[in-house]
């Protein structure tokens, strides 16, 4: 599978196996999310059997089931854009794990922090956690806004690379599905922009992932 296919193929999903990720694909996780450090600054960790995190009235209530594994998107909290890069290297990792055959859920309220095992020292803070594992099913398509909404260029003026960009755009999961971004063309380069909303500067990292991994082309 490649990136532009698992971008296609990658749904939330929040019911999972009740199956161990196997030691294989945790290191793959492991030495991928050791990299995404090394070039991000942040502290992400994989956190295998960890039911603890989600065991909230919250977690129940959002019908998870068997969410015992997950990434933990932890940084310095002195850095004003933690929440973008958070966002932007999670979404790196979810759409590797799709390519390894996993299914994942981005979770920002309905987890425990306290009776979680993630270690955050002084000074960081968890922006959020990404329930990863084997879904009892490949999740659902979210409905997208119309285009014109989210994108501000003539369909006559988008370049081919652009086009797949936004296409890639549209696909990525936002919170309760708000899609509270904007994308722009300023002088040939890509300009994604975040709108007022809980969560946006989160979403507008992940939505920079995808636009850049299925066009090809740096934004801004």
């Amino acid at each position: 599978m490649e990136i532009k296919e698992a971008i296609k193929e990658r749904h939330s999903v929040r019911q999972f196996k009740d199956i161990p990720i196997e030691k294989e694909k945790a290191d793959r996780l492991t030495e991928l999310i050791k990299e995404c450090n090394e070039e991000s600054g942040l502290n992400m960790q994989l956190m295998l059997d960890d039911p603890a995190c989600f065991d909230t009235f919250l977690a129940h209530y959002g019908r998870f089931k068997n969410a015992r594994n997950y990434i933990a998107i932890v940084g310095d909290k002195s850095k004003e854009d933690l929440d973008e890069i958070g966002g932007y290297y999670g979404e790196k990792i979810v759409l590797e794990a799709q390519m390894m055959g996993l299914n994942t859920c981005w979770v920002a309220g309905t987890y425990s922090k306290g009776k979680s095992r993630i270690n955050a020292a002084d000074g960081e803070r968890i922006v959020c956690v990404i329930a990863i594992g084997y879904g009892e099913n490949s999740g659902k398509p979210h409905r997208s806004k119309p285009v014109e909404k989210l994108c501000n260029v003539p369909e006559k003026d988008m370049p081919d690379w652009f086009r797949e960009g936004l296409d890639a755009a549209l696909l990525a999961p936002t919170a309760v599905n708000q899609q509270k971004f904007l994308i722009s063309l300023e002088d040939g380069e890509p300009v994604i922009s975040a709108k007022n909303s809980p969560l946006a500067k989160v979403d507008l990292g992940i939505v920079k992932y995808n636009f850049e991994a299925a066009s090809g082309h740096k934004c801004r």
